[in-house]
């Protein structure tokens, strides 16, 4: 069965159901018929975070097919298993980059590509002054310099590297519009998440546009940068 399939056929179950409360209910009662997940899997790192629930996920490898697997980068031992390895809002949180920079190099067949999406250091994080402090808890960095992100992956080994900034002007105000401002908000008081699917109903047909238009262009500078590199 494709994806298409499968989604299709999820689609037709859940359209039995008039209303988002029983649909609500249903999945809750899919959820309880699935097996419990063993005590020792019950970590932060299998924890799926914004969950009003606690929820974990685990999966392995099963015939020949992609499934999730949950590993600390500082310490992969893989070698030229993967054609492509993807980052998407990782390194920031990564003190040891240099050393998941080298791991991610041995993982990658040869003529294997790496994909990274990360802040930069022209505001990254929403970080534009010395002194200011990014409203993410979590990073350990506000952003990398085109330099500082070219050398590091050179030293792993990386060649071809091509490296563009994203979230320009228009990708800048996407993301306060569909990011910054929610989650602040949120933060500041639980009620905004009653109004929460109106406020998105509202902005995203603007943040779309935004999206694509940051995305097509080319810019100068921006608080993003798109890193791909080949080994």
């Amino acid at each position: 069965m494709t994806i298409e399939e499968v989604q299709e056929e999820i689609i037709d179950e859940f359209s039995m159901f008039e209303d988002w409360e029983e649909r609500y209910e249903y999945m809750i009662d899919l959820g309880k018929s699935l097996p419990i997940i063993e005590e020792r899997f019950k970590t932060e790192d299998n924890i799926i975070k914004g969950c009003q629930s606690k929820v974990w996920v685990h999966a392995t490898m099963e015939d020949n097919k992609v499934n999730f697997k949950y590993a600390d980068l500082t310490k992969l031992e893989e070698h030229e298993e993967w054609d492509l390895a993807l980052s998407v809002d990782v390194m920031e949180h990564i003190e040891d980059d240099r050393t998941v920079f080298r791991h991610l190099y041995k993982g990658l067949k040869p003529g294997g590509i790496l994909l990274i999406s990360t802040p930069s250091d022209q505001g990254g994080s929403d970080v534009h002054h010395e002194h200011d402090e990014s409203f993410i808890d979590e990073h350990v960095r506000d952003g990398y310099g085109v330099e500082e992100i070219d050398e590091k992956l050179r030293e792993a080994g990386f060649e071809n590297i091509q490296i563009k900034y994203s979230y320009g002007r228009p990708g800048k105000i996407s993301w306060r519009l569909s990011m910054k401002y929610p989650i602040l908000l949120a933060n500041f008081s639980k009620i905004f998440l009653l109004v929460l699917p109106l406020y998105y109903l509202l902005v995203y047909p603007f943040c779309y546009f935004l999206n694509m238009a940051d995305v097509r262009g080319t810019h100068s500078t921006g608080t993003g940068l798109i890193v791909k590199c080949k080994k």
